[in-house]
């Protein structure tokens, strides 16, 4: 994953500052199965909060570059014990490929227009 700016990074951060953390890592670590609800976040939502639960501010480095390093995502912040996670959605190019069928968006335009209140009355 390409490296953020640090505009991109303090753009990130004032968004991340009002999530709640949406993965939990307990005193196991970083096992295959955190890795996959991780990755399975990062899927659905660009930005996300991780909070571990060990208090040993290496391992918490360690396991951010190991996050970022197994799933192409760009560490944003770590502060305390939360560590904030960036993955940009795949671009247009690579929706168009997978085999989802497109829905298409009823515009505002093709509604009909509503009648007031007062074009009932006689």
């Amino acid at each position: 994953m390409n490296p953020l700016t640090p505009a991109q990074r303090r753009a990130l951060k004032a968004k991340a500052h009002h999530l709640e953390p949406v993965v939990l890592i307990g005193d196991a670590g970083l096992t295959p199965a955190v890795l996959h609800e991780i990755d399975t976040s990062l899927k659905s939502q660009e930005l996300i909060k991780i909070r571990v639960a060990g208090d040993d501010r290496d391992a918490r480095q360690g396991m951010i570059a190991a996050i970022s390093g197994a799933l192409e995502a760009s560490p944003v912040q770590h502060i305390g014990k939360i560590l904030v996670i960036f993955r940009a959605k795949p671009s247009a190019a690579d929706k168009e490929t997978s085999d989802k069928p497109r829905r298409t968006i009823a515009r505002a335009t093709n509604r009909r227009k509503r009648r007031t209140k007062r074009s009932y009355q006689a």
